[in-house]
């Protein structure tokens, strides 16, 4: 019986031990049991399903539309197919963020009717009540325009009065019933406080057209742009037209003309292209030659990208997401409940480099919530063959590295290979010889759905101060690349094994220098 007695005694004090280390482990490694239970959980966690990339729920999702801040808010739209994981039918999906990192699914916000599919467009504060839509002096309505699509395109207008949490359509539909071309779509509006006036610009074929307004529903004419500025080739969608300060100068301003290309962009397919100029509430002039084309993103997935409207800090830089996808094989992607993500949220600014005044874009400060410091590297020799990250394993990771690149740098080629496996691994590199970085994709994973999805994408880059910086946020299903502080950016798809989530810094020719190398791993955003 004594032996019985401290058996138990014995069996109770190790079990007490092990709750303790259990909860010791717990608080020295917090992300780990979010990870696990992550892992458990089904929602959002398909084959390729983004972690913290914006996707829908389930179906088809393309261009984000009607970006606004309200009220604290910051709401994203975007074209939605409710029935299906390919093209269809459009209304507006609808999600809100407090954050721009995590999101709330809210219900689809306008559906067709009548007039047509509901295309893309934007939406705006009426903090006057120009527009006569408001019913509450405290509380400006938010009015969307947009284009509906059946058998011709037109312009209309609808309008919340209860944070956009439901929307009614204007009963005077269509606000704009003559189209002057076959493709007149995709309205984005903001206010020209100099002019005091409304400013729209809407994408026509093969140019822009702009139209001013006082009160959101009568539109005039006054101006357009488009061929032969920029690229040669492609339709025009979803053009933007915002102004910034250079240089962060408040006094030296510049306004920035975006538009997508479907076909004929840098990577092949669909892409943006972005002009600087300046603009008199009525007409834009490109500063550039008409044969300059300035490109937004030098990879494959990046369309139909438009800013915020009314964001609190849209004087000195704007915020935007783009569509990560390309309609050379967005369809056909081989995702199963739903069809694409879109882009980080970024933050734009012009600055000026030595080629002109440029777009620099930046991964929002935001996301930094989500990191779990997984490795930390300074001041290391970079060899041929030897992997220093051979211990870290992800997919879902955030990398930010810092190369000296002078006289002692004997490589032809330095950078990372991410979602590394036996049969996949994707290369994110910088070309020395020829001032090239550029991400791999020719083994990245499953791409027999386009002859043209196994590629290599390369933006110039020029080493500064004798410094190359990347800046890497790997998915599930995308690579994000920001070269010299945003300088130069890339984003491309990958679709890997689920096993390929190896990492290795790599160099070939040569040696190279790390001044500074971390790694994070990054939460999932999606809980249910």
């Amino acid at each position: 019986m004594f032996k019985n007695i401290k058996l138990r005694a014995l069996w109770f004090i190790l079990v007490v031990m092990s709750i303790i280390i259990v909860a010791l482990f717990a608080l020295i490694f917090p992300g780990l049991n979010k990870s696990v239970e992550q892992e458990q959980s089904p929602y959002y966690n398909e084959p390729f399903r983004p972690q913290y990339h914006f996707t829908p729920e389930a179906n088809w999702m393309n261009d984000p539309n009607g970006m606004v801040y309200y009220e604290g808010e910051y709401h994203l739209f975007y074209q939605y197919h409710p029935y299906g994981t390919r093209w269809g039918p459009m209304h507006w999906g609808h999600a809100v963020s407090k954050d721009l990192v995590h999101w709330e699914h809210l219900p689809v916000a306008l559906q067709p009717d009548e007039h047509g599919y509901i295309f893309s467009g934007s939406a705006v504060v009426d903090w006057n009540n120009t527009s006569g839509l408001g019913t509450d002096p405290k509380h400006p309505p938010l009015v969307a325009i947009f284009t509906h699509s059946k058998d011709k395109q037109i312009q209309s207008i609808a309008y919340s009065n209860d944070k956009g949490r439901t929307w009614e359509k204007y009963a005077g539909n269509p606000i704009m019933p003559n189209p002057p071309n076959v493709d007149w779509r995709d309205p984005k509006v903001f206010w020209h406080e100099e002019t005091r006036q409304w400013v729209m610009i809407l994408a026509a074929g093969e140019k822009a057209m702009l139209y001013t307004s006082s009160n959101l529903k009568d539109w005039t004419y006054v101006s357009e742009f488009g061929k032969p500025n920029g690229a040669p080739d492609g339709v025009w969608e979803c053009p933007d037209l915002f102004s910034l300060p250079v240089d962060g100068d408040p006094n030296k301003k510049k306004w920035v003309l975006a538009v997508s290309i479907n076909n004929g962009s840098i990577a092949g397919g669909s892409g943006m292209q972005y002009f600087v100029g300046n603009f008199d509430g009525k007409t834009f002039t490109n500063d550039n030659p008409a044969n300059t084309t300035l490109w937004a993103d030098y990879g494959a997935d990046f369309y139909a990208g438009v800013t915020w409207s009314d964001d609190p800090n849209h004087k000195s830089s704007r915020l935007w997401l783009a569509w990560m996808s390309n309609w050379q094989y967005a369809n056909d992607t081989p995702t199963s409940t739903w069809r694409s993500a879109f882009s980080l949220v970024r933050k734009i600014e012009l600055k000026t480099l030595p080629e002109g005044i440029r777009m620099v874009q930046t991964p929002v400060p935001q996301l930094k919530q989500l990191r779990h410091l997984t490795k930390s590297i300074s001041d290391q020799l970079v060899q041929p063959g030897i992997n220093q990250l051979d211990d870290i394993n992800g997919e879902t990771l955030e990398i930010v590295a810092e190369f000296q690149v002078d006289q002692s740098t004997t490589a032809d080629e330095f950078g990372f290979k991410v979602r590394k496996g036996e049969r996949n691994e994707t290369i994110v590199g910088f070309g020395r010889q020829n001032g090239t970085l550029f991400v791999d994709r020719t083994r990245s994973g499953i791409s027999d759905f386009h002859g043209d999805f196994a590629k290599r994408h390369e933006a110039p880059l020029t080493v500064q101060n004798n410094k190359v910086t990347m800046h890497i946020f790997v998915d599930r299903s995308s690579v994000e690349v920001f070269g010299n502080e945003g300088e130069r950016v890339i984003t491309d798809q990958i679709f890997p094994d689920a096993s390929a989530t190896g990492l290795e810094l790599y160099t070939a020719g040569g040696n190279v220098t790390l001044n500074s190398l971390h790694i994070y791993s990054l939460d999932k955003v999606w809980k249910k």
